[in-house]
């Protein structure tokens, strides 16, 4: 099913994005892994290689669209296509503010990566994968996102999911009439550096969803929000 296809997983270096890196490749699939510290990145695609892994590194800020550009052009010279986008790359750096005190910067940072970062590989990477007819495309966001039940602090990082969840839902209304199948996936609280030691889920955990809607078949869902492969609320 997924022999020969190809991926990008961003902010792949540590975490939810190296799992997901390891079970993409796990399943036959080419994996370009990113991140934004090169050395890291190599570090982490190079212990993959050592398990077998057909993976490939290529560093990537996701909040430079020059380099976001170049990435593009390694991915079509490379290979020529692109199946699958995986958008994790993420920050929450608002983490003891309430929204009366949280620096306007700290909003502005967060939506910059949180957000305008995955339209703007979305952007670039939608046409490519129009090109072959087929994509798979996976919003890394969290339950904290969520409008029902939403609980307080984190206003950052909370608006920031809530928007990647409606970029999610308005790119599959767009892309309704193709083979291209844009999801949101949360992996709950999950061991991180993000969710911290205590967290009850292992990345394993965390990515399976991820995983799963990366290689979705063909009219399979779009345009929803899941965990442990079952639709959330918005």
């Amino acid at each position: 099913m997924s022999g020969g296809k190809i991926a990008v997983v961003t902010g792949a270096n540590k975490g939810i994005g190296f799992e997901t890196a390891r079970l993409l490749a796990g399943e036959g699939i080419k994996v370009i892994l990113t991140a934004r510290d090169e050395a890291r990145g190599k570090k982490a695609c190079e212990k993959l290689k050592k398990e077998g892994a057909d993976v490939h590194f290529h560093r990537l800020e996701v909040t430079d669209q020059v380099s976001i550009d170049d990435l593009y052009e390694y991915v079509r010279k490379e290979f020529g296509r692109l199946d699958i986008l995986i958008n994790n790359a993420g920050i929450n750096i608002d983490t003891d503010k309430s929204g009366m005190e949280m620096d306007l910067d700290t909003m502005r940072k967060t939506m910059e990566t949180n957000v305008n970062a995955p339209l703007a590989l979305c952007q670039k990477f939608i046409p490519l994968m129009k090109e072959n007819g087929y994509g798979r495309i996976v919003n890394v966001s969290s339950q904290m996102g969520q409008l029902s039940g939403m609980s307080g602090g984190n206003m950052a990082y909370r608006t920031s999911k809530t928007a990647l969840n409606v970029i999610t839902l308005l790119l599959a209304l767009e892309l309704n009439d193709s083979n291209i199948l844009i999801n949101a996936g949360s992996p709950g609280w999950t061991r991180t550096d993000m969710g911290g030691p205590n967290a009850p889920r292992s990345t394993e955990e965390g990515a399976d969803t991820i995983v799963w809607l990366a290689t979705l078949p063909d009219g399979g869902p779009t345009g929803g929000f899941f965990q442990d492969r079952k639709p959330l609320d918005w």
